[in-house]
């Protein structure tokens, strides 16, 4: 099936896509947003639309009654916390009034404590233990001394060899229990890491929905080793009775549960069975949190029967400081001019940050991007492994795919779904998955949603005539964006509550 919408429906849309195009021409020569160019680069902030938010009265924050109730915790390690934490003081932190931080080691980020969460592990496990030869490390000589590149360099999703990734599964337990003594009447506490984006305002109003004096677990779905469990890094919620049911498990079972961990490999898994034990069932909250970035989100995922498209964006993960920063600034102009709360309000849906943030990145051709076309791969290799009848049935576009952009952008249109495609020479990848992707100096071939991050990748020499050429195929964008909107005609509620 081509990415059309039905005659019927065209008809409808036909006067609201003429105010569409002219409201959208409109907001982009008003955009305040930071866009990236070309090459990748972003033009700054002009004066006037910085002018213009200081006479809106600076940061636009939620006004929630429910504010004041929720206490967020953010769950960090030294090996990313003084690169990762900076940017979410400038941004989402300005509007959150009650957050501590917890880690493995104490320190002092931007002026802001950082507590070791750690202390409290059994004092044979950190001494017998691979990964607390760091936690001691950093007790007694801070960062001093440490190999950066292999204690420091686990990228945005952690690496399985890395004593700070490994350390992090000792931290869900303690956090709960600790953050649940320093604040015994939250109403909910809500737990994050600093390569996730929280937004604030939707994530206020999705736990309203709840009563709060009942045990509620919300989450992202994940499922490993026989436990059904919330995925850490797209955030998770629990209400007070919740935690308080779990902490006191922690307390009494404290030995078992460590050496539980001890042979596991993610402690929010280790939370989430703990969680079952006392009766306290995961609510599966996705869409609204997300496991993947703003760039590598496929925008037409449907899981449960949910396609993400419709409903209230919650939250992002893996996402860069740059990505963090750009969202913020589009929920700060978002809200300026379409008011969160009263009469009329509609929560920010995925949909919105798609047609508002990033349709207008899409372009024919962006040098030194990968869009993660993450579909059919084409090149001398994937040919030679063919037979020779599978040969015969491509097109002839199709066997030249790899060589050359143009004929590699063909091979795509001549597919009715493709609706994207990356080249690096030799290299052809086309996709029917929308992504906006990023700038690279590598070919995303196979991207991993469990690992956040791609698996398998065609690198580059980074010569002039070796780089990644990413494109979309323009035209189809309408008709891809009106067959996601008719799926929201079924969908009557934003908010996923039972």
């Amino acid at each position: 099936m081509a990415y059309r919408t039905s005659r019927s429906r065209l008809r409808r849309l036909r006067p609201v896509a003429l105010l569409a195009v002219i409201v959208f021409t409109v907001y982009i020569y008003f955009q305040p947003i930071s866009l990236p160019t070309r090459s990748g680069t972003s033009r700054a902030v002009s004066t006037r639309n910085e002018d213009q938010a200081e006479a809106d009265g600076g940061v636009v924050c939620p006004d929630s009654p429910l504010m004041k109730d929720v206490f967020l915790v953010i769950r960090t390690g030294a090996t990313e916390a003084q690169e990762k934490l900076p940017v979410h003081f400038k941004t989402i932190l300005t509007c959150v009034p009650d957050f501590v931080i917890y880690s493995d080691m104490d320190e002092i980020v931007d002026g802001h404590q950082v507590y070791d969460v750690l202390g409290g592990v059994n004092k044979t496990i950190r001494q017998t233990t691979p990964e607390f030869k760091l936690y001691e490390h950093l007790r007694t000589r801070g960062r001093d001394d440490l190999d950066y590149q292999t204690i420091f360099g686990s990228g945005p999703s952690g690496a399985l060899e890395n004593p700070g990734w490994k350390l992090d599964k000792w931290k869900f337990l303690p956090m709960v229990d600790r953050a649940l003594h320093e604040r015994p009447k939250a109403k909910w506490f809500l737990f994050s890491e600093p390569d996730t984006y929280l937004m604030w305002t939707n994530v206020l109003e999705y736990l309203r929905h709840f009563d709060a004096e009942k045990p509620w677990y919300l989450g992202k779905h994940m499922y490993a080793s026989g436990v059904l469990f919330a995925h850490g890094g797209s955030g998770f919620a629990l209400s007070r009775p919740a935690a308080e049911k779990v902490s006191a498990h922690w307390r009494e079972k404290k030995s078992e549960i460590e050496q539980a961990t001890l042979k596991g490999w993610a402690g929010d898994m280790i939370l989430g069975k703990a969680l079952s034990d006392v009766g306290v069932p995961m609510f599966w909250a996705y869409p609204h949190l997300q496991g993947d970035s703003l760039t590598a989100l496929d925008w037409s995922v449907e899981k449960l029967e949910r396609p993400t498209w419709c409903y209230a964006a919650g939250t992002f993960h893996h996402m860069s400081a740059e990505e963090i920063s750009d969202l913020w600034t589009f929920e700060q102009t978002y809200y300026r001019r379409n008011p969160h709360t009263g009469p009329g309000s509609k929560p920010l849906r995925f949909r919105d940050i798609f047609n508002n943030l990033i349709r207008h990145r899409l372009r024919e051709e962006r040098t030194s991007w990968d869009n993660m076309s993450i579909g059919r791969e084409y090149s001398e290799e994937v040919l030679q492994e063919m037979s020779q009848d599978k040969v015969d049935n491509l097109s002839m576009v199709e066997q030249n795919a790899h060589n050359s952009f143009e004929m590699c952008r063909a091979t795509c249109e001549q597919q009715p779904r493709c609706i994207q495609f990356s080249f690096l020479p030799g290299k052809c990848s086309v996709s029917d998955q929308l992504r906006l992707g990023h700038t690279a100096d590598s070919q995303c071939l196979e991207y991993s949603n469990a690992a956040g991050k791609c698996v398998k990748e065609a690198a580059t020499t980074g010569e002039e005539d070796d780089i990644v050429r990413s494109g979309w195929i323009m035209e189809r964008v309408p008709g891809y964006v009106y067959w996601l909107d008719e799926f929201c005609d079924k969908v009557h509620n934003v908010w996923i509550t039972k």
